[in-house]
């Protein structure tokens, strides 16, 4: 059997659509391979002779099988399974012989754009994957369709797809939710995830301050907290060489004094982005929670919940709050120096009293240095190997946020002052469309804590002394400078600007709203959604969707059989001007009679026609119901249609 040129063209078309992101995530052995084939494929529409012979296409599977192999990945989880059905998709375009060989490679590419979703599940994929599957589904249009005109199938596909939009809503909505076992998740732990880890040396959070990436966002049911209070809590580092900068050896998850928490609490929802570490960075500090949340020894928040999904929490902080007593291996673990302390330090701990004056003197007092003692904070900081934070203290004066902290905790914990660092995100852009902070890699900071009697950890940020407009007006100076944007004041900014600004700000509340209401729309979101509708229980539920669904599939009956409307294909309208010259005679096409039949009435009543009608029944039957027609078909069959007449 031949396949129709232009439908291969279209299917060819609609195939390179549906692999193009895929490039950003495989690699590019594989995705070069499939492009190669589909290549191939594609000069082969017009020189048939040069496609692969069967030895060759044996030959092309191994080497796709090798290259597959050659990634070490098996042919389960997301990646491994998903290059799997890329390259089987690529040789199988290479033996397309039948009808049968087009309906599978068209099902192969279903799931290749369906795989698309595990990779990215933004609102721009979800209509790039909507446009290819219209395509996909014209491509079925055309191949059993009697014209394969592509726009004529892209548009009943379009008609296909909104017919079953109404119905795929209700659908999502009420059907029950059934969340995947864990170990049913094939996590791909290969793959290289930015932002904070669990240790940290100079360079490691400035090296953030330039991505645009998204964190996580907060939506807040009252106040907003101020700039100078949005610190999220993350890791606690305790132990280093001078250098480097970890979390302790104790067990995280024994147990700790309940905290005494005042003040009035900021009630918040957290949409954490995928990461591949189990944190929660919560406002400090986090009251009690709930499953999947638990708090560890060091106050930071952790999820039992997968962290490649994104999650959605509800939680409670308080601003004000006392940590209590601090116990002996707490104490040892805030004091550890990785040997003793050098002249120079040593002389500017005595010279800002930190061996004699009350810890909250020293604190004030070091805090002063540093704002009058010509330090800099930059994003750029000269390279320290050696003794990073002797080098910083005595020599450049120049650093960010974890040169400060790391410097203000190593001078705390000479001076005998338990102290260790935070890190986490400081900050947060405000949404004002959505009323919500989007929380960036951008924000990523470190901090102190100090242990003080009656008083338990207090955080103190030794940066805000000497660059508080990176706390209080919640940007990040050196990044805006980079890209081009020196002043800051609103008089300064353009038009063009502020217009921007406000687009981007909607497209965020867009993608915001996008993200909790539809990819995050899990079983729990579900139960609380139809909750609030009155839908409490399974029974419910499920009438609930068949009487909607009944409902629809009422409406749309009637919209489509109320006014069929009138015929477009010009074969249909000649066979009608045909109906109607032989009413002329008392024949009339009875409802639901095949042509066929109509004929064989017509040919009784009127042998001495039978040949014509004969003929114009047969190319009618071929025009309407064929997939395969001469160029002059049409022509000829309207041509007999106008001469037929009756013989008098």
């Amino acid at each position: 059997m031949s396949i129709n040129k232009n439908i291969l063209l279209f299917l060819l078309a609609a195939i390179g659509l549906i692999a193009l992101p895929h490039i950003e995530n495989l690699p590019s052995s594989v995705t070069g391979y499939f492009y190669l084939l589909l290549s191939w494929r594609l000069v082969g529409v017009w020189k048939p002779q040069w496609l692969p012979t069967k030895l060759m296409l044996l030959l092309l599977t191994v080497i796709g099988i090798a290259i597959l192999y050659s990634l070490h990945e098996g042919i389960f989880g997301r990646d491994a399974g998903t290059r799997l059905f890329v390259t089987a998709l690529g040789l199988k375009l290479l033996e397309i012989k039948s009808e049968r060989d087009l309906y599978l490679i068209i099902f192969l590419a279903f799931i290749v754009a369906t795989s698309l979703f595990l990779y990215q599940q933004s609102i721009f994929m979800a209509a790039y994957i909507l446009v290819v599957c219209c395509v996909l589904l014209g491509t079925l249009v055309c191949i059993n369709s009697s014209h394969s005109k592509t726009w004529h199938s892209l548009k009943t596909a379009g008609v296909i797809i909104a017919q079953a939009l109404p119905m795929t809503i209700v659908i999502f909505i009420l059907f029950p939710r059934v969340e995947a076992p864990k170990w049913m998740y094939f996590n791909d732990k290969h793959q290289a995830k930015t932002g904070l880890g669990d240790n940290m040396e100079p360079g490691t959070i400035s090296d953030l301050a330039m991505s645009d990436e998204l964190v996580f966002r907060v939506q807040f049911t009252g106040t907003i907290p101020p700039p100078a209070q949005r610190y999220w809590r993350g890791p606690v580092l305790t132990q280093t060489d001078g250098k480097r900068w970890t979390q302790n050896r104790i067990d995280l998850s024994q147990p700790i004094d309940q905290p005494k928490l005042t003040g009035n609490p900021y009630q918040y929802i957290l949409l954490m982005e995928p990461q591949d570490k189990n944190w929660v960075f919560a406002l400090a500090l986090p009251a009690d929670v709930s499953s999947p949340l638990r708090r560890n020894s060091h106050y930071q928040l952790v999820t039992s919940a997968n962290p490649d999904k994104r999650t959605e929490y509800r939680i409670t902080s308080y601003p004000t709050y006392n940590t209590g007593t601090i116990t002996k291996d707490e104490y040892q673990e805030a004091t550890q120096l990785p040997g003793p302390a050098s002249a120079n330090v040593t002389q500017l701990v005595q010279r800002l009293h930190g061996f004699d004056s009350p810890p909250d003197k020293f604190i004030s007092q070091l805090l002063n240095h540093f704002k009058t003692e010509d330090f800099y904070y930059t994003l750029t900081p000269p390279l320290m190997q050696e003794n990073p934070i002797e080098q910083f203290l005595f020599e450049s004066h120049r650093g960010f946020c974890e040169h400060y902290a790391t410097a203000f905790v190593y001078l705390m914990r000479v001076a005998h002052i338990p102290a260790r660092i935070v890190t986490g995100y400081q900050g947060g852009e405000l949404n004002q469309v959505g009323n919500f902070l989007d929380i960036k890699q951008a924000y990523a900071h470190a901090w102190a804590e100090v242990w003080l009697e009656n008083r338990g950890w207090v955080r103190i940020d030794p940066t805000a002394a000497i660059a508080p407009e990176r706390i209080e007006q919640n940007i990040n100076i050196d990044q805006q400078v980079a890209n081009g944007i020196i002043s800051f004041t609103p008089n300064s900014a353009s038009a063009a600007v502020d217009w921007l600004k406000n687009a981007r700000q909607l497209w965020g509340n867009v993608d915001y709203q996008w993200q909790r209401w539809v990819i995050n729309y899990d079983n729990k979101n579900q139960s609380k959604f139809l909750s609030s509708l009155g839908i409490s229980d399974l029974k419910t539920m499920i009438y609930w969707m068949a009487g909607i669904i009944g409902l629809i599939t009422a409406v749309l009956s009637w919209v489509l059989l109320r006014n069929p409307g009138q015929p477009t294909d010009p074969a249909v309208l000649a066979y009608q001007r045909f109906c109607k010259k032989l009413v002329v005679k008392g024949l009339i096409k009875r409802p639901g009679e095949g042509a066929k039949d109509f004929s064989k009435r017509a040919k009784k009543s009127l042998p001495e026609q039978a040949a014509s009608i004969d003929l114009i029944t047969q190319l009618f039957i071929k025009l309407h119901y064929g997939k395969q027609q001469n160029n002059n078909d049409l022509q000829r069959f309207e041509s007999l249609v106008a001469r037929f007449n009756f013989k008098h």
